[in-house]
């Protein structure tokens, strides 16, 4: 069993960004020092509301300097945002960058403000996902690619920077929507499994995405990443007061964007936080935590956690207790499976 850690990289206005970059430093370490194996960093453009997102590829190259041996990844880059050649040159230097330790996580997004903000039309989202990702993976195979979109136009080049894994890091592909979970089935590595639904409906649509494996004649992937939101504490009432307040506000966020938009039928962030707990959350004492968590590794075949525990607002200090008591506790425990 693997355990990653997601870089919070989402702050209020009134938080200094110098002193919040030193925090999320000070978190990389202690996951590096404890043991753990991921650091995941995450992305949104023109945040609405009272809070702002550090960008993704100047953060995930700065962290290298942190994380030692751990593995270092997008979780996620919204790819169809973004020029074939653009995505394919940075994403092939990261890689550089990481000797080769690195996961490239992609996905469709969701939000109306940022395709509008690149000119991505309705109607064209999936197509250029599924453009823009083939064509980096040939940019990164071929001695002589030639394509013409409205996107970009190539004439038999050869992109010469390219990167350390070969043929190119693992794709992660991040999915909600049943249809999206198909789509990564067909088209990535592995699916990088949602901490928005429920258990319920991770279960259901995992056998989705074997059944699409099975019908394309490819094997279940040796990985399955999944995100938890997750905070330890002494018992599960010291986890909900001191995260509770936290994650709520980042899911109001979440249905406030549109997130419902991309979700599975029967599910909705729209609902009252006691709703929302139900069979979605990991919180409380680490034996409780591990409890919580069985059935991603039993029934669901989960070997690598990416875990956020902590939430925009939080006290890096909480953030910490949590983390010590994940490293001490929970991680020897879940290392034995």
């Amino acid at each position: 069993m693997k355990i990653g850690l997601v870089v919070n990289s989402q702050h209020h206005l009134e938080k200094d960004l110098v002193q919040a970059l030193q925090e999320q430093y000070a978190l990389v370490r202690l996951a590096r020092d404890g043991g753990w194996n991921t650091v995941i960093t995450n992305m949104h453009y023109l945040n609405e509301g009272e809070n702002r997102h550090l960008q993704i590829i100047p953060l995930t190259a700065r962290l290298q300097a942190e994380v030692g041996e751990m593995t270092l990844g997008l979780g996620i880059l919204l790819i169809n945002l973004h020029n074939p050649v653009y995505v394919a040159e940075t994403v092939a230097t990261l890689d550089v960058i990481c000797r080769g330790n690195f996961i490239f996580g992609v996905g469709l997004g969701y939000r109306d403000v940022e395709f509008d903000a690149f000119r991505v039309p309705r109607g064209q989202r999936v197509r250029r996902f599924e453009e823009c990702l083939a064509l980096v993976k040939r940019l990164w195979t071929e001695d002589s690619v030639t394509y013409e979109s409205e996107v970009c136009k190539l004439d038999g080049v050869r992109m010469n920077i390219r990167p350390v894994q070969r043929p190119y890091p693992p794709i992660w592909i991040a999915a909600n929507h049943d249809n999206a979970v198909r789509r990564a089935a067909r088209l990535g590595d592995t699916w990088y499994v949602n901490p928005h639904a429920t258990l319920q409906t991770n279960r259901r649509q995992l056998d989705l995405y074997r059944e699409e494996r099975a019908r394309l004649g490819l094997p279940f992937p040796m990985e399955l990443p999944c995100r938890r939101e997750i905070f330890c504490g002494k018992d599960r009432a010291t986890a909900l007061e001191l995260a509770g307040p936290y994650i709520s506000e980042k899911y109001r966020l979440y249905a406030q964007w549109g997130q419902d938009k991309a979700m599975p039928s029967g599910e909705s962030l729209s609902l009252p936080f006691e709703e929302l707990l139900r069979d979605r959350f990991i919180l409380g004492s680490p034996e409780e935590c591990y409890e919580q968590l069985r059935p991603y590794w039993e029934e669901l075949g989960v070997n690598h956690f990416i875990f956020r525990t902590h939430f925009l607002g939080m006290p890096v200090s909480s953030a910490i207790s949590s983390m010590r008591l994940i490293s001490e506790e929970l991680l020897p425990e879940l290392r034995k499976l």
